[in-house]
């Protein structure tokens, strides 16, 4: 029977996570088209957040997914991704992930 009541307790947590990450992401245009800065820095790191909380309820090590953002960025990088070539956003992201 526990093991029962703890498999649906991981799945409704799964769930309400995957509900946050709606509700974050409105949060988050909510802040844009208000042009709050506050706003958009909340949404953004709530975002962040849930995402690492939600691959961790789904056996994905934060470690992992730092390490599978960090190859995203190489491959956009090394494939001419037009915000590396404009601004140099995916060597700045990468750059950061590497120094923490």
């Amino acid at each position: 029977m526990d093991k029962d009541v703890d498999l649906a307790k991981r799945a409704k947590i799964i769930e309400w996570l995957k509900t946050e990450l709606v509700d974050q992401m409105a949060h988050l245009l909510k802040g844009i088209w208000e042009g709050s800065h506050h706003k958009i820095i909340d949404g953004l790191a709530s975002l962040i957040a849930c995402c690492y909380i939600l691959g961790r309820r789904l056996g994905i090590s934060l470690r992992a997914l730092d390490e599978a953002v960090l190859d995203k960025m190489k491959k956009h990088r090394e494939e001419g991704h037009q915000l590396e070539d404009w601004y140099g956003d995916i060597s700045a992201l990468e750059d950061h992930l590497r120094k923490r």
